[in-house]
């Protein structure tokens, strides 16, 4: 019997900072066997990894999946194109989506669900630096109340 729930394997959270995610999609990943024994080691790496939409297909680039040691033979290329598995109206929808100005698809994170590998794909629209800026100041802002109310408690 396999195993049920979730189980983060790898998360970009340099997408969340470069990028401000309007809608996220959950797509199934075409892999090799040695890659999914790569990923449950631990062995992945999201950081400057983008989706792109060919032929009515959807692809993941650069993604990072260093070779499994006891792999040998069986490995594939650390950084090769892998397809994504979606619906093709949802891909249609998404490949409408990055037409327009400024959209990017962006991987956010892999993760097993119930066996299977699974990624989390963001439609994202660029940050520019003074939004960086911006939600960093927050982002401090709000650490700085969080350590004042548990100061006086």
């Amino acid at each position: 019997m396999e195993k049920k729930g979730i189980k983060i394997a790898a998360q970009n959270r340099k997408a969340y900072h470069d990028y401000f995610v309007e809608e996220k999609f959950e797509a199934g990943i075409e892999l090799f066997g040695t890659e999914v024994k790569s990923i449950r080691a631990g062995t992945l790496n999201l950081k400057d990894s983008y989706c792109t939409i060919k032929d009515g297909e959807l692809f993941v680039n650069s993604m990072h999946i260093s070779p499994y040691e006891k792999g040998n033979i069986f490995n594939r290329e650390p950084e090769r194109v892998r397809r994504l598995l979606m619906h093709k109206r949802e891909i249609r929808k998404l490949f409408a989506l990055v037409k327009q100005d400024g959209y990017a698809l962006v991987p956010l994170s892999v993760y097993f669900k119930d066996a299977k590998v699974k990624v989390e794909v963001g439609l994202c629209k660029g940050k520019k630096n003074y939004d960086k800026r911006d939600a960093t100041a927050k982002r401090d802002a709000q650490r700085e109340m969080d350590r004042a109310i548990k100061a006086r408690r």
